[in-house]
């Protein structure tokens, strides 16, 4: 029966399952305890639909284009349209028009792709939830969970769905999201009254909580919009927009330019009027060229598509950027402060050691495959032989919460890497999970965790023996032991002896775990930590290896040639530590810390530590928190990756926090800036390469576009300073602007990586977009450009005595004068004559071809003509104007070798 509200009505959005027994939880929704069946799961999908919320609103299609408009240099051209219109120049007015609606279109379907780009991100971060599924545990997507679903939780993970509890091991959970409670919630399974608050419901788990202690299993009640966070509309965390402190930057530095383009245009009318004898007319229509001229109005989509193109790429390569001003901050890096397991190595974990009182032995074989034997001293020695070696895989196995499982001839791992290593020596030694299991079942368990470093499992044989298994760090387990197993009896335990083995064990590379075990007293139904602090038997070690990932050694190397210390952070023995730094090359083989070294340092010892040693053993979440403060304290800019709930601290204090993907709990990926998708350091070394080549193609971008406009407004400038006729009209001038910006501008953001991206020292973050070496470049780019276009426009006017051929060679010019300069800008310092420099991106080459074939109908088009007042011109012209852009691009590659030269720097890209 459902269980009523105090006002006797049922709740309005179904029963109270806080308030109901498990057993009629169970019977209510039609499930059981082993889960649902893969069919009857498929059923209740297609009727309660997936387990997610609505998208959050988006503007719709019409606002987002009416958006592109809402931008100050727009509203500066929108009024030199109606100027324009004003005086009647209909064609001017047309083509100013054109070329806002034109760049409007541009924005619009650049920032679709973008957002299409980050609803595939957002996907990839999708939450994923173990289940039981006919019994068997399975990892699936949380949208295909469905009520009647049994969901096994554990620390760090996030709640994917409301759940009642029905079994729980010292659960805590932090509902801060949805309740406002500052402090985690103690959870258990008994139901509690109906009417009580949402903070109360202790039986239960809401959607979007994190768990931040101890391990419970639940069944699934709701989903989707039926969730707590669904009914209160709590949404979830999303990625965030396409903007950056680096855009924000540059809309103010469009603000700026607006109001010294204002400024000057009207010193410009004025000087024009009084000093030249200019109309007043003229006088409008020159400066509305010349605001034209000056106004990038392609540089904001320009940016944004960089950063899209950026995030694009970085998730390519398995980097998923969760919060876009960290593309920038990537290209800063000088440390990464790096987790061993899964990162730095391969995560397929491998038992290559057994010590027993008895033998120590070398197994064979690798990964989790159970292809492999056992050897003492050289020799083949069969398991089955060996009761002390099958005493302690059979420990092993029990005391473990892995599973192997074979798909299509490949063994595919469910669980922790290190138990898995476990299960796969038990199974090398004849063992199997199921008859395991069977013979002696699991009643109860102590989870591990960082605080106590052991896990613990209660088991009873059918002959209601109890038996406690025991597996953790050596140091901790040997305080637990009284006793060994020698011979098959049990004996005073030798400690020094096993502390002597586990450091050669270690010394060797390898992680060491002790396994104990206990007998305990008929009756003991539920394991307490006083029931294995004290008086276990140890069976003995194992030595595990994580082999270093070959792609991580590439790139400690290469983050080292970047200028960029890699820290290893490990919670292995010191000496492992050790020897896997040795092996990567992290660090010099020799100093390495401990967690009880750098818990006895204080602040400024810790920061000269932190500076001088490279890896870092034994260390907590918290040790992790105070080095990056010593770091940053010491100016560095630090990435940090981490993937247990207690790691979130530090990712957030880090400037670039770096989740993992698979390994990683929910916890952790809220708290980043980043998601490694493969778990692989080798990808935080291509997402810093990605974001260095961000950086260096927005400088690009803007030391390609604002010289063209610069050279386009000292022209219309000098042309008034002079008297003479305007060298270019306005409506050319926004020919110009609609097709460079449609072609060539937007060649730029698909550049390549610089081949010394990772060659060069990390960028200091308070360096100036705009650096005093930029500023030369622009503005002698522009005098460049000014020159040209007005000596050959000059010079046409003399020989054909045509206004209109004299300003189509001006036109042509300043295009030319861009389409050579565009490869002076695919390297800010390096030399651009070479294979690479010319032909190495065909977004250049097919720009720099459809502008020359448009530049022709231009040209020689009667209706163009007409529009643009333009008329054909003659080879010789054609031949000048190359000649010019030619001389435009060697002069800037000169002045790159002078300025190279006179650095005395070897040549660079950015």
């Amino acid at each position: 029966m459902t269980p009523r509200n105090s006002n006797g009505s049922r709740p309005a959005h179904g029963p109270a399952w806080h308030a109901l027994g498990v057993d009629a939880v169970l019977s209510e929704l039609g499930a059981s305890a082993s889960g649902l069946t893969e069919e009857e799961a498929q059923s209740r999908r297609a009727r309660h639909g997936p387990n997610r919320l609505p998208d959050p609103p988006r503007r719709g299609p019409l606002a987002r284009f009416a958006l592109q408009f809402h931008n100050v240099l727009i509203y500066v051209l929108l009024g030199s349209a109606a100027v324009t219109a004003a005086l009647a120049h209909w064609v001017d007015t047309g083509v100013i028009l054109g070329v806002v609606i034109i760049n409007a279109i541009i924005g619009f379907v650049q920032e679709g792709k973008a957002e299409r780009a980050i609803d595939a991100i957002r996907r990839m971060l999708s939450l994923h939830a173990l289940v039981l599924r006919g019994g068997q545990r399975r990892e699936l997507s949380a949208e295909e969970l469905v009520p009647g679903d049994i969901v096994l939780l554990a620390s760090g993970d996030k709640v994917p769905a409301d759940l009642r509890l029905i079994e729980v091991r010292n659960l805590r959970a932090d509902e801060a999201a949805l309740t406002g409670e500052s402090v985690p919630v103690e959870k258990a399974r008994d139901p509690v009254a109906p009417e009580v608050v949402l903070g109360d419901r202790t039986s239960m788990a809401y959607s979007g909580t994190l768990v931040t202690y101890g391990q419970a299993k639940g069944v699934v009640v709701a989903t989707g919009v039926r969730t707590e966070v669904g009914r209160i509309s709590g949404m979830l965390r999303e990625v965030e927009e396409l903007a950056t402190p680096l855009t924000r930057k540059m809309a103010v530095f469009a603000r700026w330019l607006t109001v010294a383009i204002l400024a000057g245009s009207a010193v410009t009318f004025v000087f024009g009027m009084l000093a030249r004898d200019y109309t007043a007319t003229e006088m409008f229509l020159a400066v509305v060229a010349l605001a034209v001229a000056a106004i990038p109005e392609g540089l904001p989509a320009i940016m944004t598509i960089t950063l899209a193109v950026g995030v694009q790429r970085m998730a390519r390569r398995n980097a998923i950027i969760r919060r876009l001003p960290a593309v920038e901050t990537l290209g800063s890096v000088t440390v990464i402060c790096s987790d061993k397991t899964g990162t730095l190595t391969r995560n397929e974990m491998t038992v290559r050691s057994v010590v027993t009182s008895d033998a120590a032995y070398a197994v064979s074989g690798v990964g989790y495959a159970p292809q492999g034997g056992f050897a003492v001293e050289g020799k083949t020695v069969a398991a089955a032989e060996r009761p002390d070696l099958i005493e302690l895989a059979r420990a092993g196995l029990r005391c473990n919460d892995a599973a192997l499982r074979e798909e299509e001839g490949v063994w595919r791992l469910q669980g922790d890497p290190t138990e898995g290593a476990l299960v796969t020596l038990a199974l090398k030694a004849g063992l199997d999970a199921g008859d395991e299991n069977r013979s002696a079942p699991r009643t109860d368990e102590i989870p591990f965790e960082s605080e106590h470093r052991f896990m613990a499992t209660l088991h009873h044989d059918h002959a209601g023996h109890a038996y406690a298994y025991v597996k953790g760090a050596p140091e901790r387990v040997l305080e637990m032991c009284t006793l060994e197993l020698r011979a098959a009896q049990t004996r005073p335990l030798d400690p020094r002896r096993w502390h002597r083995r586990a450091e050669e064990l270690a010394n060797g590379g390898e992680r060491v775990l002790a396994i104990a075990m206990r007998p305990l007293g008929r009756g003991v139904r539920e394991l307490a930590f006083g029931d294995v602090e004290e008086g276990l038997v140890l069976l003995g070690l194992v030595g595990i290896i994580d082999p270093p990932r070959e792609e991580a050694v590439a790139a400690v190397a290469g983050c080292r040639a970047a200028g960029i210390r890699v820290k290893m952070i490990t919670g292995d023995h010191v000496a492992t530590g050790r020897a896997v730094g040795r092996a990567l090359g992290i660090g010099d083989g020799v100093r390495a810390l401990g967690g009880a070294e750098l818990e006895e340092m204080d602040e400024a010892a810790l920061r000269r530590a932190a500076g001088e040693v490279d890896v870092f053993a034994r260390a907590s979440p918290e040790h992790k928190l105070r080095l990056v403060k010593a770091l940053q304290a010491a100016g560095e800019i630090v990435a940090m990756t981490g993937d247990g709930v207690n790691d979130a601290p530090a990712l957030k204090r880090a400037d670039i926090g770096v989740a993992m993907g698979i390994k990683g709990t929910e916890a952790s990926k809220e708290a980043a800036e980043m998601v490694l998708a493969d778990d692989n350091f080798a990808s935080i070394a291509h997402a810093v390469e990605e974001g260095r080549t961000v950086y260096d193609n927005l400088k690009k971008a803007i030391l390609f576009i604002l010289p063209t406009n610069g050279g386009e407004s000292g022209v219309i400038i000098v042309a008034i300073l002079l008297g003479i006729a305007l060298p270019i009209t306005a409506v050319q001038i926004l020919w110009v602007n609609m097709i460079t910006a449609v072609t060539l501008s937007l060649a730029i953001a698909f550049e390549p990586a610089e081949p010394d991206a990772m060659r060069r020292p990390p960028r200091d973050p308070s360096e100036p977009l705009l650096s005093g070496f930029l500023v030369w470049r622009i503005v002698l780019v522009s005098a460049l450009l000014v020159a040209a276009c007005f000596g050959l426009f000059v010079w046409e006017l003399a020989r054909s005595g045509s206004l209109e051929a004299a300003r189509t060679v001006a036109v042509n010019m300043l295009v030319a004068g861009e389409m050579f300069y565009l490869f002076n800008s695919r390297h800010i310092h390096a030399s651009v004559l070479s294979r690479e420099g010319l032909l190495g991106n065909p977004y250049v080459l097919l720009a720099v071809g459809l502008l020359a074939a448009v530049q022709l109908v231009f040209t020689y088009t009667p209706v163009l003509n007409g529009w643009f007042g333009t008329a054909g011109i003659d080879r010789t012209a054609w031949l000048a104007i190359l000649a010019c852009g030619v001389g435009v691009f060697i002069l800037v590659e000169l002045e790159k070798g002078i300025m190279r030269g006179a650095q005395g720097r070897v040549p660079r890209a950015a």
